[in-house]
Protein backbone atom coordinates (compact mmCIF):
# COMPACT_ATOMS: atom_id res chain seq x y z
CA UNK A 1 0.00 0.00 0.00
CA UNK A 2 1.22 3.47 -0.84
CA UNK A 3 -0.01 6.27 1.43
CA UNK A 4 0.10 8.85 -1.40
CA UNK A 5 -1.89 6.93 -3.99
CA UNK A 6 -4.17 4.41 -2.25
CA UNK A 7 -7.56 5.35 -0.73
CA UNK A 8 -6.64 4.74 2.92
CA UNK A 9 -7.92 7.81 4.79
CA UNK A 10 -11.62 8.24 5.68
CA UNK A 11 -12.93 11.65 4.61
CA UNK A 12 -16.13 13.24 5.91
CA UNK A 13 -17.99 14.69 2.93
CA UNK A 14 -20.35 17.64 2.82
CA UNK A 15 -23.39 15.37 2.23
CA UNK A 16 -22.69 13.58 5.53
CA UNK A 17 -21.17 10.43 4.07
CA UNK A 18 -17.75 9.03 4.91
CA UNK A 19 -15.59 7.78 2.06
CA UNK A 20 -12.06 6.36 1.95
CA UNK A 21 -10.14 8.38 -0.64
CA UNK A 22 -6.54 9.01 -1.69
CA UNK A 23 -4.87 11.97 -0.01
CA UNK A 24 -4.93 13.91 -3.31
CA UNK A 25 -8.68 14.44 -2.68
CA UNK A 26 -8.04 16.46 0.51
CA UNK A 27 -8.55 19.69 -1.48
CA UNK A 28 -11.99 18.73 -2.83
CA UNK A 29 -14.69 21.26 -1.95
CA UNK A 30 -16.93 18.30 -1.03
CA UNK A 31 -14.58 17.15 1.75
CA UNK A 32 -15.11 18.93 5.07
CA UNK A 33 -13.20 16.81 7.58
CA UNK A 34 -11.42 13.59 8.40
CA UNK A 35 -13.28 10.71 10.09
CA UNK A 36 -10.76 8.50 11.87
CA UNK A 37 -12.10 5.89 14.35
CA UNK A 38 -10.13 7.22 17.35
CA UNK A 39 -9.47 10.71 18.72
CA UNK A 40 -5.70 10.24 18.70
CA UNK A 41 -5.85 8.98 15.09
CA UNK A 42 -7.91 12.03 14.09
CA UNK A 43 -5.30 14.40 15.47
CA UNK A 44 -2.49 12.38 13.92
CA UNK A 45 -4.18 12.30 10.50
CA UNK A 46 -4.38 16.10 10.52
CA UNK A 47 -0.69 16.24 11.35
CA UNK A 48 0.09 13.73 8.59
CA UNK A 49 -1.66 15.84 5.94
CA UNK A 50 -0.23 19.14 7.24
CA UNK A 51 3.24 17.60 7.29
CA UNK A 52 2.75 16.23 3.78
CA UNK A 53 1.66 19.61 2.40
CA UNK A 54 4.42 21.44 4.27
CA UNK A 55 6.95 19.06 2.72
CA UNK A 56 5.61 18.58 -0.79
CA UNK A 57 3.37 21.58 -1.54
CA UNK A 58 4.74 24.32 0.71
CA UNK A 59 3.93 27.96 -0.23
CA UNK A 60 7.07 29.91 -1.08
CA UNK A 61 5.87 33.18 0.46
CA UNK A 62 2.76 34.87 1.83
CA UNK A 63 1.47 35.62 -1.67
CA UNK A 64 1.61 31.90 -2.52
CA UNK A 65 -0.09 31.10 0.79
CA UNK A 66 -2.92 33.54 0.02
CA UNK A 67 -3.29 32.08 -3.45
CA UNK A 68 -3.47 28.57 -2.01
CA UNK A 69 -6.10 29.69 0.52
CA UNK A 70 -8.26 31.33 -2.12
CA UNK A 71 -7.77 28.76 -4.90
CA UNK A 72 -7.22 25.20 -3.63
CA UNK A 73 -5.33 22.94 -6.04
CA UNK A 74 -7.04 20.25 -8.06
CA UNK A 75 -6.60 16.57 -7.22
CA UNK A 76 -4.37 16.25 -10.30
CA UNK A 77 -2.13 19.11 -9.18
CA UNK A 78 -1.62 17.46 -5.80
CA UNK A 79 -1.13 14.01 -7.35
CA UNK A 80 1.54 15.42 -9.68
CA UNK A 81 3.31 17.05 -6.71
CA UNK A 82 3.23 13.77 -4.78
CA UNK A 83 4.75 11.60 -7.55
CA UNK A 84 8.46 12.14 -6.66
CA UNK A 85 7.68 11.30 -3.01
CA UNK A 86 5.75 8.07 -3.61
CA UNK A 87 8.77 5.77 -3.01
CA UNK A 88 9.02 7.10 0.58
CA UNK A 89 5.40 6.33 1.45
CA UNK A 90 5.04 2.58 0.89
CA UNK A 91 3.79 0.74 3.96
CA UNK A 92 5.22 -2.62 2.84
CA UNK A 93 7.43 -4.05 0.12
CA UNK A 94 11.15 -4.60 -0.33
CA UNK A 95 12.16 -0.92 -0.25
CA UNK A 96 11.83 1.69 2.48
CA UNK A 97 8.68 1.30 4.55
CA UNK A 98 6.89 4.35 5.95
CA UNK A 99 7.90 5.04 9.57
CA UNK A 100 9.55 1.61 9.85
CA UNK A 101 13.13 0.64 10.49
CA UNK A 102 15.32 -0.07 7.48
CA UNK A 103 16.48 -3.23 9.27
CA UNK A 104 13.86 -6.04 9.01
CA UNK A 105 14.44 -6.70 12.74
CA UNK A 106 14.14 -10.45 12.03
CA UNK A 107 16.18 -11.26 15.13
CA UNK A 108 13.55 -9.65 17.36
CA UNK A 109 10.63 -11.60 18.75
CA UNK A 110 7.23 -10.49 17.38
CA UNK A 111 4.94 -8.67 19.77
CA UNK A 112 1.28 -7.70 19.66
CA UNK A 113 0.24 -5.02 17.17
CA UNK A 114 -1.71 -3.42 20.01
CA UNK A 115 1.66 -2.23 21.35
CA UNK A 116 1.32 0.52 18.72
CA UNK A 117 -1.62 1.95 20.67
CA UNK A 118 -0.48 4.29 23.43
CA UNK A 119 -3.51 3.49 25.62
CA UNK A 120 -3.13 -0.31 25.34
CA UNK A 121 -1.81 -2.14 28.41
CA UNK A 122 1.87 -2.99 28.15
CA UNK A 123 3.41 -6.44 28.26
CA UNK A 124 4.26 -6.11 31.96
CA UNK A 125 0.71 -5.07 32.81
CA UNK A 126 -0.75 -8.06 30.97
CA UNK A 127 1.78 -10.45 32.52
CA UNK A 128 0.96 -9.23 36.03
CA UNK A 129 -2.79 -9.31 35.31
CA UNK A 130 -3.16 -5.67 36.34
CA UNK A 131 -5.12 -4.45 33.31
CA UNK A 132 -8.09 -3.62 35.53
CA UNK A 133 -9.56 -0.63 33.70
CA UNK A 134 -8.03 -0.80 30.20
CA UNK A 135 -8.31 -4.45 29.26
CA UNK A 136 -5.98 -6.28 26.97
CA UNK A 137 -7.41 -7.93 23.86
CA UNK A 138 -9.68 -5.03 22.90
CA UNK A 139 -7.81 -4.52 19.63
CA UNK A 140 -5.65 -7.34 18.29
CA UNK A 141 -5.83 -7.17 14.49
CA UNK A 142 -5.72 -4.02 12.39
CA UNK A 143 -6.39 -3.38 8.74
CA UNK A 144 -3.35 -1.89 7.01
CA UNK A 145 -5.02 1.55 6.93
CA UNK A 146 -5.41 1.63 10.72
CA UNK A 147 -2.00 0.02 11.19
CA UNK A 148 -0.41 2.87 9.22
CA UNK A 149 -2.15 5.48 11.35
CA UNK A 150 -1.39 3.63 14.61
CA UNK A 151 2.28 3.57 13.63
CA UNK A 152 2.34 7.28 12.78
CA UNK A 153 0.44 8.17 15.96
CA UNK A 154 2.94 6.27 18.08
CA UNK A 155 5.96 7.86 16.39
CA UNK A 156 4.73 11.45 16.85
CA UNK A 157 3.57 10.94 20.46
CA UNK A 158 5.98 8.27 21.68
CA UNK A 159 6.21 8.20 25.49
CA UNK A 160 9.07 6.57 27.32
CA UNK A 161 8.74 2.83 26.84
CA UNK A 162 11.44 1.12 28.85
CA UNK A 163 15.19 0.78 28.44
CA UNK A 164 16.28 2.30 25.14
CA UNK A 165 12.76 2.83 23.78
CA UNK A 166 13.05 6.52 22.95
CA UNK A 167 10.52 9.27 23.51
CA UNK A 168 9.28 11.41 20.65
CA UNK A 169 11.03 14.51 19.37
CA UNK A 170 8.56 16.67 21.34
CA UNK A 171 8.89 14.57 24.50
CA UNK A 172 6.35 12.02 25.67
CA UNK A 173 2.70 13.11 25.45
CA UNK A 174 3.12 16.54 23.85
CA UNK A 175 0.20 18.85 23.23
CA UNK A 176 -0.56 19.78 19.64
CA UNK A 177 -2.31 23.03 18.77
CA UNK A 178 -3.88 23.49 15.35
CA UNK A 179 -5.87 26.44 14.08
CA UNK A 180 -9.27 25.84 12.53
CA UNK A 181 -11.43 28.41 10.77
CA UNK A 182 -14.31 29.67 12.92
CA UNK A 183 -16.77 28.44 10.30
CA UNK A 184 -17.14 24.74 11.07
CA UNK A 185 -18.59 23.88 7.66
CA UNK A 186 -15.57 25.09 5.71
CA UNK A 187 -13.61 22.64 3.60
CA UNK A 188 -10.92 20.35 4.96
CA UNK A 189 -8.45 22.14 2.70
CA UNK A 190 -8.91 25.43 4.59
CA UNK A 191 -8.60 23.58 7.92
CA UNK A 192 -5.25 22.22 6.79
CA UNK A 193 -3.87 25.16 4.80
CA UNK A 194 -4.37 27.59 7.69
CA UNK A 195 -1.67 25.61 9.55
CA UNK A 196 1.03 25.86 6.90
CA UNK A 197 4.01 28.18 7.23
CA UNK A 198 5.34 29.87 4.14
CA UNK A 199 8.97 29.71 3.03
CA UNK A 200 9.77 33.08 4.59
CA UNK A 201 8.81 31.80 8.04
CA UNK A 202 10.28 28.31 7.80
CA UNK A 203 13.87 28.24 6.61
CA UNK A 204 13.88 25.12 4.48
CA UNK A 205 16.56 23.95 2.10
CA UNK A 206 15.78 21.88 -0.95
CA UNK A 207 13.47 18.97 -0.29
CA UNK A 208 14.86 15.71 -1.64
CA UNK A 209 12.42 12.74 -1.52
CA UNK A 210 15.37 10.38 -1.04
CA UNK A 211 16.93 12.32 1.85
CA UNK A 212 17.10 10.17 4.99
CA UNK A 213 17.70 13.27 7.11
CA UNK A 214 14.16 14.29 6.11
CA UNK A 215 12.46 10.86 6.06
CA UNK A 216 14.46 8.78 8.59
CA UNK A 217 13.07 5.46 7.35
CA UNK A 218 14.76 5.96 3.97
CA UNK A 219 18.18 5.00 5.36
CA UNK A 220 19.72 3.14 8.28
CA UNK A 221 18.47 4.29 11.67
CA UNK A 222 20.66 6.63 13.73
CA UNK A 223 20.90 4.16 16.59
CA UNK A 224 21.66 5.18 20.17
CA UNK A 225 23.01 2.13 22.04
CA UNK A 226 25.58 4.36 23.72
CA UNK A 227 23.29 7.33 24.10
CA UNK A 228 24.24 8.94 20.80
CA UNK A 229 21.95 11.92 20.30
CA UNK A 230 20.26 13.30 17.20
CA UNK A 231 20.32 17.09 17.18
CA UNK A 232 18.50 19.63 15.09
CA UNK A 233 21.67 20.36 13.15
CA UNK A 234 21.97 16.69 12.14
CA UNK A 235 18.79 16.57 10.08
CA UNK A 236 16.61 18.41 7.60
CA UNK A 237 14.56 21.40 8.84
CA UNK A 238 11.32 19.48 8.17
CA UNK A 239 12.48 16.37 10.04
CA UNK A 240 10.35 17.23 13.13
CA UNK A 241 7.23 16.56 11.04
CA UNK A 242 8.51 13.03 10.26
CA UNK A 243 10.50 12.17 13.39
CA UNK A 244 10.89 8.44 14.14
CA UNK A 245 12.07 7.68 17.69
CA UNK A 246 10.91 4.05 17.75
CA UNK A 247 12.10 1.11 15.66
CA UNK A 248 9.19 -0.97 14.31
CA UNK A 249 8.44 -3.36 11.47
CA UNK A 250 4.83 -4.20 10.70
CA UNK A 251 4.18 -7.90 10.02
CA UNK A 252 1.57 -7.63 7.28
CA UNK A 253 -0.38 -10.77 6.39
CA UNK A 254 -3.01 -11.78 3.86
CA UNK A 255 -5.66 -12.77 6.39
CA UNK A 256 -9.30 -11.81 5.97
CA UNK A 257 -10.75 -10.45 9.21
CA UNK A 258 -12.63 -7.43 10.43
CA UNK A 259 -10.38 -4.68 11.74
CA UNK A 260 -10.69 -4.28 15.51
CA UNK A 261 -10.35 -0.49 15.20
CA UNK A 262 -12.50 0.61 12.26
CA UNK A 263 -14.69 -2.51 11.95
CA UNK A 264 -14.26 -2.88 8.20
CA UNK A 265 -13.55 -6.18 6.48
CA UNK A 266 -9.90 -6.35 5.45
CA UNK A 267 -7.80 -8.78 3.45
CA UNK A 268 -4.37 -7.36 4.37
CA UNK A 269 -3.94 -7.12 8.12
CA UNK A 270 -1.48 -6.68 10.98
CA UNK A 271 -1.67 -8.58 14.28
CA UNK A 272 2.03 -8.54 15.18
CA UNK A 273 4.96 -6.16 14.92
CA UNK A 274 8.68 -6.41 15.56
CA UNK A 275 10.26 -3.75 17.75
CA UNK A 276 13.80 -2.93 18.83
CA UNK A 277 15.13 -0.31 21.21
CA UNK A 278 17.81 2.37 20.75
CA UNK A 279 16.29 4.31 17.86
CA UNK A 280 16.70 8.03 17.21
CA UNK A 281 17.60 9.71 20.49
CA UNK A 282 16.38 13.27 20.00
CA UNK A 283 18.10 15.86 22.14
CA UNK A 284 18.64 19.61 22.18
CA UNK A 285 16.49 22.64 21.42
CA UNK A 286 13.82 21.31 19.04
CA UNK A 287 10.83 23.44 18.11
CA UNK A 288 8.01 21.52 16.40
CA UNK A 289 5.81 23.99 14.48
CA UNK A 290 2.53 22.47 15.74
CA UNK A 291 3.35 22.31 19.46
CA UNK A 292 3.48 24.97 22.21
CA UNK A 293 6.62 25.21 24.31
CA UNK A 294 7.70 26.86 27.52
CA UNK A 295 11.08 28.31 28.37
CA UNK A 296 12.53 29.53 31.65
CA UNK A 297 13.00 33.33 31.42
CA UNK A 298 15.70 33.09 34.10
CA UNK A 299 17.62 30.49 32.09
CA UNK A 300 17.32 31.60 28.47
CA UNK A 301 20.15 29.29 27.40
CA UNK A 302 18.18 26.19 28.37
CA UNK A 303 16.21 24.46 25.57
CA UNK A 304 12.45 25.04 25.58
CA UNK A 305 10.23 22.21 26.79
CA UNK A 306 7.05 21.16 25.06
CA UNK A 307 3.78 21.71 26.90
CA UNK A 308 2.22 18.39 27.97
CA UNK A 309 -1.32 17.28 28.63
CA UNK A 310 -2.39 17.60 32.28
CA UNK A 311 -5.22 16.27 34.46
CA UNK A 312 -8.22 18.58 34.43
CA UNK A 313 -8.14 19.14 30.69
CA UNK A 314 -7.65 22.38 28.77
CA UNK A 315 -9.64 25.54 29.44
CA UNK A 316 -9.50 29.31 29.42
CA UNK A 317 -6.90 29.35 32.18
CA UNK A 318 -4.48 27.96 29.58
CA UNK A 319 -5.53 30.29 26.76
CA UNK A 320 -2.79 32.91 27.07
CA UNK A 321 -0.03 30.29 27.16
CA UNK A 322 -1.33 28.66 23.98
CA UNK A 323 -2.14 31.83 22.03
CA UNK A 324 0.20 34.67 23.08
CA UNK A 325 3.98 34.67 23.29
CA UNK A 326 5.61 35.93 26.48
CA UNK A 327 9.33 35.17 26.69
CA UNK A 328 10.10 37.74 29.38
CA UNK A 329 7.73 36.85 32.21
CA UNK A 330 6.05 33.46 31.84
CA UNK A 331 8.21 31.93 29.10
CA UNK A 332 5.19 30.90 27.01
CA UNK A 333 6.00 29.98 23.41
CA UNK A 334 2.83 29.09 21.48
CA UNK A 335 3.10 26.87 18.41
CA UNK A 336 4.72 28.59 15.43
CA UNK A 337 1.61 28.15 13.26
CA UNK A 338 -0.46 29.89 15.95
CA UNK A 339 2.02 32.77 16.29
CA UNK A 340 2.07 33.23 12.52
CA UNK A 341 -1.69 33.50 11.97
CA UNK A 342 -2.07 37.21 12.94
CA UNK A 343 0.58 38.07 10.34
CA UNK A 344 -1.33 36.09 7.71
CA UNK A 345 -4.53 37.97 8.58
CA UNK A 346 -2.79 41.35 8.36
CA UNK A 347 -1.19 40.46 5.01
CA UNK A 348 -4.49 39.20 3.62
CA UNK A 349 -6.33 42.34 4.68
CA UNK A 350 -3.61 44.48 3.08
CA UNK A 351 -4.21 42.54 -0.15
CA UNK A 352 -7.98 42.92 0.13
CA UNK A 353 -8.50 39.24 0.96
CA UNK A 354 -11.12 38.53 3.60
CA UNK A 355 -9.80 36.10 6.20
CA UNK A 356 -11.41 36.36 9.65
CA UNK A 357 -9.44 37.23 12.77
CA UNK A 358 -11.63 34.87 14.78
CA UNK A 359 -10.69 31.22 14.54
CA UNK A 360 -10.68 28.10 16.69
CA UNK A 361 -7.68 26.70 18.56
CA UNK A 362 -7.79 22.91 18.60
CA UNK A 363 -5.67 21.57 21.48
CA UNK A 364 -5.11 17.86 21.96
CA UNK A 365 -2.73 15.23 23.22
CA UNK A 366 -2.22 12.47 25.74
CA UNK A 367 -2.00 13.20 29.45
CA UNK A 368 0.89 10.88 30.39
CA UNK A 369 2.32 9.78 33.71
CA UNK A 370 5.73 8.73 32.42
CA UNK A 371 4.83 5.76 30.19
CA UNK A 372 1.25 5.36 31.48
CA UNK A 373 -1.56 7.33 29.79
CA UNK A 374 -3.92 8.96 32.29
CA UNK A 375 -6.24 10.12 29.54
CA UNK A 376 -6.72 11.95 26.27
CA UNK A 377 -7.30 15.70 26.43
CA UNK A 378 -8.90 17.58 23.57
CA UNK A 379 -10.55 21.00 23.44
CA UNK A 380 -11.42 23.63 20.88
CA UNK A 381 -11.01 27.18 22.20
CA UNK A 382 -11.92 30.47 20.53
CA UNK A 383 -8.93 32.21 19.02
CA UNK A 384 -8.47 35.89 18.16
CA UNK A 385 -5.69 37.05 15.83
CA UNK A 386 -4.75 40.54 17.00
CA UNK A 387 -1.96 42.59 15.42
CA UNK A 388 1.32 42.13 17.27
CA UNK A 389 1.31 45.66 18.74
CA UNK A 390 -1.97 44.91 20.58
CA UNK A 391 -1.19 41.41 21.82
CA UNK A 392 0.82 42.45 24.87
CA UNK A 393 -1.95 44.71 26.13
CA UNK A 394 -4.50 41.91 25.77
CA UNK A 395 -2.10 39.53 27.49
CA UNK A 396 -1.83 41.80 30.53
CA UNK A 397 -5.59 42.18 30.81
CA UNK A 398 -6.29 38.46 30.51
CA UNK A 399 -3.59 37.67 33.02
CA UNK A 400 -5.32 39.92 35.57
CA UNK A 401 -8.70 38.30 34.89
CA UNK A 402 -7.39 34.74 35.07
CA UNK A 403 -5.33 35.65 38.14
CA UNK A 404 -8.53 36.58 39.96
CA UNK A 405 -10.14 33.32 38.82
CA UNK A 406 -7.27 31.19 40.09
CA UNK A 407 -7.42 32.81 43.53
CA UNK A 408 -11.18 32.40 43.75
CA UNK A 409 -10.98 28.79 42.59
CA UNK A 410 -8.40 27.96 45.26
CA UNK A 411 -10.53 29.58 47.94
CA UNK A 412 -13.67 27.81 46.70
CA UNK A 413 -12.02 24.43 47.13
CA UNK A 414 -10.79 25.39 50.60
CA UNK A 415 -14.22 26.66 51.65
CA UNK A 416 -16.03 23.56 50.38
CA UNK A 417 -13.65 21.33 52.33
CA UNK A 418 -14.20 23.44 55.45
CA UNK A 419 -17.96 23.04 55.01
CA UNK A 420 -17.75 19.30 54.47
CA UNK A 421 -15.24 18.23 57.09
CA UNK A 422 -14.54 19.03 60.72
CA UNK A 423 -10.80 18.68 60.13
CA UNK A 424 -10.38 19.44 56.39
CA UNK A 425 -6.58 19.43 56.48
CA UNK A 426 -6.66 15.73 57.42
CA UNK A 427 -8.74 14.75 54.40
CA UNK A 428 -6.90 13.29 51.42
CA UNK A 429 -8.18 12.57 47.95
CA UNK A 430 -8.72 14.09 44.53
CA UNK A 431 -10.76 17.31 44.85
CA UNK A 432 -10.13 18.61 41.34
CA UNK A 433 -13.77 18.16 40.44
CA UNK A 434 -14.46 21.21 42.64
CA UNK A 435 -12.10 23.26 40.50
CA UNK A 436 -13.62 21.83 37.33
CA UNK A 437 -17.08 22.98 38.44
CA UNK A 438 -15.79 26.55 38.81
CA UNK A 439 -13.85 26.64 35.53
CA UNK A 440 -16.79 25.27 33.56
CA UNK A 441 -19.18 27.82 35.06
CA UNK A 442 -16.99 30.81 34.25
CA UNK A 443 -15.66 29.76 30.84
CA UNK A 444 -18.46 31.00 28.51
CA UNK A 445 -18.34 34.59 29.79
CA UNK A 446 -14.54 34.65 29.63
CA UNK A 447 -14.59 33.92 25.91
CA UNK A 448 -17.40 36.41 25.39
CA UNK A 449 -15.34 39.12 27.09
CA UNK A 450 -12.25 38.05 25.15
CA UNK A 451 -14.12 38.73 21.92
CA UNK A 452 -15.37 42.05 23.31
CA UNK A 453 -11.86 43.13 24.35
CA UNK A 454 -10.54 42.24 20.92
CA UNK A 455 -13.14 44.37 19.19
CA UNK A 456 -12.44 47.36 21.42
CA UNK A 457 -8.68 47.06 20.97
CA UNK A 458 -9.10 47.11 17.19
CA UNK A 459 -11.43 50.10 17.31
CA UNK A 460 -9.83 52.36 19.94
CA UNK A 461 -6.46 52.92 21.57
CA UNK A 462 -7.70 52.03 25.05
CA UNK A 463 -4.79 51.80 27.51
CA UNK A 464 -6.46 50.03 30.45
CA UNK A 465 -8.76 47.10 31.02
CA UNK A 466 -12.20 48.70 30.53
CA UNK A 467 -13.99 49.16 33.85
CA UNK A 468 -17.29 47.77 32.62
CA UNK A 469 -15.59 44.55 31.44
CA UNK A 470 -13.69 44.23 34.73
CA UNK A 471 -16.85 44.80 36.77
CA UNK A 472 -18.76 42.20 34.83
CA UNK A 473 -15.99 39.65 35.25
CA UNK A 474 -15.61 40.31 38.99
CA UNK A 475 -19.31 39.93 39.69
CA UNK A 476 -19.59 36.88 37.46
CA UNK A 477 -16.68 35.09 39.12
CA UNK A 478 -18.03 35.95 42.55
CA UNK A 479 -21.54 34.79 41.77
CA UNK A 480 -20.50 31.58 40.01
CA UNK A 481 -18.16 30.59 42.82
CA UNK A 482 -20.89 31.08 45.43
CA UNK A 483 -23.34 29.15 43.27
CA UNK A 484 -20.81 26.35 42.94
CA UNK A 485 -20.36 26.33 46.73
CA UNK A 486 -24.12 26.07 47.29
CA UNK A 487 -24.44 23.38 44.66
CA UNK A 488 -21.68 21.26 46.15
CA UNK A 489 -22.53 21.79 49.80
CA UNK A 490 -26.22 22.61 50.15
CA UNK A 491 -27.82 20.70 47.30
CA UNK A 492 -26.69 17.23 48.24
CA UNK A 493 -29.76 16.38 50.32
CA UNK A 494 -27.56 15.12 53.15
CA UNK A 495 -29.76 15.23 56.27
CA UNK A 496 -26.72 14.76 58.50
CA UNK A 497 -24.89 17.83 57.19
CA UNK A 498 -23.58 20.17 59.86
CA UNK A 499 -25.43 23.40 59.02
CA UNK A 500 -23.55 25.42 61.60
CA UNK A 501 -20.22 24.48 60.00
CA UNK A 502 -21.59 25.05 56.51
CA UNK A 503 -22.94 28.49 57.36
CA UNK A 504 -19.66 29.50 58.91
CA UNK A 505 -17.68 28.31 55.86
CA UNK A 506 -19.98 30.17 53.49
CA UNK A 507 -19.76 33.41 55.46
CA UNK A 508 -15.98 33.17 55.54
CA UNK A 509 -15.97 32.56 51.77
CA UNK A 510 -18.07 35.68 51.17
CA UNK A 511 -15.83 37.67 53.50
CA UNK A 512 -12.77 36.46 51.63
CA UNK A 513 -13.73 38.66 48.66
CA UNK A 514 -13.48 41.76 50.89
CA UNK A 515 -10.11 40.85 52.40
CA UNK A 516 -8.12 39.09 49.70
CA UNK A 517 -5.42 41.28 48.15
CA UNK A 518 -5.98 40.08 44.57
CA UNK A 519 -9.73 40.61 44.84
CA UNK A 520 -9.22 44.07 46.35
CA UNK A 521 -6.81 45.10 43.60
CA UNK A 522 -9.14 43.81 40.92
CA UNK A 523 -12.08 45.62 42.49
CA UNK A 524 -10.03 48.82 42.50
CA UNK A 525 -9.11 48.35 38.83
CA UNK A 526 -12.76 47.73 38.02
CA UNK A 527 -13.81 50.95 39.74
CA UNK A 528 -15.91 49.07 42.26
CA UNK A 529 -16.29 50.69 45.65
CA UNK A 530 -14.55 49.22 48.67
CA UNK A 531 -17.82 48.25 50.22
CA UNK A 532 -19.40 46.90 47.05
CA UNK A 533 -22.11 44.38 47.73
CA UNK A 534 -21.00 40.78 47.83
CA UNK A 535 -24.44 39.54 47.03
CA UNK A 536 -24.99 37.84 43.74
CA UNK A 537 -26.19 40.04 40.89
CA UNK A 538 -29.53 39.05 39.37
CA UNK A 539 -29.30 36.29 36.79
CA UNK A 540 -31.16 38.53 34.33
CA UNK A 541 -28.09 40.76 34.12
CA UNK A 542 -26.15 37.94 32.45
Amino acid sequence: MNLLTDPWLPFHKRDGTIEYLPVRDMASADVVDLALPRADFQGAAYQFLIGLLQTVYSPEDIEAWIEGYESPPSAKQLADAFVPFEPAFYLDGDGPRFMQDADPLEEDKPTLASSLLIDAPGASTIKNNTDHFVKSGRAETFCQDCAAMALFTMQINAPSGGKGYRTGLRGGGPLTTLLLPAETSCSLWHKLWINLLDGEQLAVSDVNPRDSSLFPWIGPTRTSEKGQATYQTDVHALHPLWAMPRRFRLMLEDVEVHCDLCGRAAKRTVSQVRARNYGNNYDGPWRHPLTPYRTDPKQPDQPPLSVKGQPGGIGYRHWESLALEDREESGNLPALVVLDYPRKVDECQADGVDIPRAARLWVFGYDMDNMKPRGWVGSQLPYLALPENLQHRLLNWLRVMVGLSREVCWQLRKSVREAWFNRPSDIKGDMEYIDARFWERTEPLFYSLLEELGKRLLQDAIPRLPEDVAQRWYRHVQRQSLDAFDELVLSTGDATANMKRITRARNLFMGWFRKNKTAKNFRKQAGLEEGASLEREPAADE
